[in-house]
């Protein structure tokens, strides 16, 4: 028997079940957040039910918004049960449920996001945070700059008043509370990108000045946009995580898996005030940058280290690729050689220590997070998390053997098949491009490198471009696992 998740049966979950002690019908909005995935309601919203579990933070629930209109269904399912999520903690020690409920509404997706854009510009909502995705921020991968010439930027330049970008969203619904006096809000960017904070104030900035410069001096002057890191492993939901929600007695259309393990560091800079999250976990800090750099050249670019060899290799699950010896043995190395050497120290634990942590968690049989989920969008992945620790470490003359073995993987990934034989299903918004010029890279590794928005000047520097020819050769030839085999004798 499962009980269907919704306020009015709050109280008849199973006793083992962790579930707000809040009046829900006590709270109101603060927060509007754009992109309803599962990381951010594994994340920013258990912070935020913690707080309100205190007795704290009434006044800051969050709204729920998209701009796609996929995220119709998401919508759906979430009012459908009052915003409820059940979260499931997957520790190898056991499993454990919690009902977070600081989510309280779900804008209407629609053409133009006219509801969106109205919701944003009233005065109680102060921030407006975002996970949209590496990808998602209109940036140009090599140079970082503001992609103005994209097609959806040209149109919300084009169309202020009925965009299709969050960001265009955010601009419109900013220009109204200046023109109403209600003032700024927050903008936050809950993503994995380094000085996410401050790429987020780019796209917005950059795209208001498209149609009006006035504005865009406004919200440079008015808006924050604080830079932050977050980390916690949350997989998809599929099949298995709505089993294991009913296994808890809950009828959840929604449910999210995660591990036993949060971050949250933050820059404290909010123009509009913020809730006190420090008081359930995340930590203010002047050093965000410190973090963040740690999280996503240690874990991050860690994951694509053995994703795309993993895929090669039609190895499915990550904990079960760190049982395979040879792929245990290469991200060891990589990690220990190559990445943490290059990684500045912050407070707390070394970039040694820190990797051992990562390297525990992802051996956790409890988390059944895919290889395909953390390959994809690789264009946006290699960039922001791979490719500065190549440029560093060639810069200072420190090696790249390993690293250039896992941009040969990528390409070799991106030619769409597996050694098995097998297609690899598309996993990435630019793939078609992607597996073009992979196929040509089989028989001219340079090619790969040419894509110059990704590599830059590396197609020029010879200790990398030689060694992921000498990598991609032989892995069309060998293997990708005699290649690992042979860095790892090096």
């Amino acid at each position: 028997m499962t009980v269907r998740l919704s306020n009015a049966n709050l109280d008849r979950l199973p006793g083992n079940i962790e579930r707000p002690h809040y009046d829900r019908s006590r709270l109101s909005a603060g927060i509007l957040h754009i992109g309803l995935g599962n990381f951010h309601r594994a994340h920013q919203s258990w912070y935020l039910h913690r707080l309100m579990q205190q007795g704290l933070a009434n006044d800051w629930a969050i709204v729920g918004a998209g701009v796609r209109a996929y995220d119709s269904a998401q919508r759906e399912k979430l009012l459908a049960q009052d915003c409820l999520t059940t979260l499931i903690e997957l520790d190898p020690s056991g499993t454990s449920a919690e009902v977070v409920g600081s989510m309280i509404d779900y804008v209407p997706i629609e053409d133009g996001n006219g509801a969106l854009i109205a919701r944003m510009a009233q005065p109680d909502i102060r921030i407006v945070s975002l996970t949209v995705t590496e990808g998602g921020y209109y940036i140009d991968p090599a140079t970082k700059a503001f992609d103005a010439a994209h097609p959806d930027i040209v149109h919300d330049a084009a169309n202020p008043d009925r965009p299709k970008t969050a960001f265009g969203a955010m601009v419109a619904a900013l220009r109204l509370r200046r023109d109403r006096g209600v003032g700024p809000f927050t903008g936050q960017c809950c993503d994995n990108l380094q000085g996410n904070g401050k790429i987020l104030r780019q796209t917005v900035v950059s795209l208001a000045r498209l149609s009006d410069p006035g504005l865009a001096d406004w919200i440079d002057a008015n808006c924050s946009f604080p830079n932050a890191m977050v980390d916690c492993i949350v997989p998809a939901t599929g099949p298995k995580e709505l089993a294991l929600a009913r296994g808890f007695g809950i009828d959840d259309a929604a449910p999210v898996t995660h591990e036993n393990f949060r971050q949250w560091v933050i820059e404290d800079d909010f123009c509009a005030g913020r809730p006190d999250w420090d008081k359930v976990g995340a930590q203010f800090s002047d050093d965000v940058h410190g973090y963040e750099m740690q999280k996503i050249r240690i874990l991050n670019a860690g994951h694509q280290a053995f994703a795309n060899i993993a895929e090669i290799m039609d190895i499915e699950v990550v904990s079960d690729i760190m049982r395979h010896p040879t792929i245990r043995a290469f991200f060891r190395k990589v990690e220990i050689e190559e990445i943490v050497p290059m990684v500045v120290p912050v407070p707390g634990k070394t970039p040694l220590q820190y990797f051992e942590l990562i390297e525990e968690r992802f051996a956790n049989p409890a988390i059944v997070d895919t290889a395909r989920r953390i390959a994809f969008d690789g264009s946006s992945r290699h960039p922001g998390m791979v490719i500065p620790t190549i440029r560093e470490a060639v810069a200072a003359g420190k090696p790249v053997q390993g690293l250039a073995l896992v941009e040969a993987a990528w390409c070799r990934m991106c030619h769409g098949t597996r050694e098995n034989g097998e297609t690899i299903e598309p996993n990435d918004p630019l793939w078609n491009d992607l597996v073009a010029v992979a196929r040509k890279a089989k028989d001219d590794p340079q090619a790969w490198l040419a894509m110059r928005q990704y590599y830059g000047d590396l197609a020029d520097r010879p200790v990398f471009a030689e060694a992921f020819g000498r990598w991609l050769n032989m892995i069309w030839a060998e293997g990708v696992e005699a290649a690992m085999k042979a860095y790892l004798k090096e």
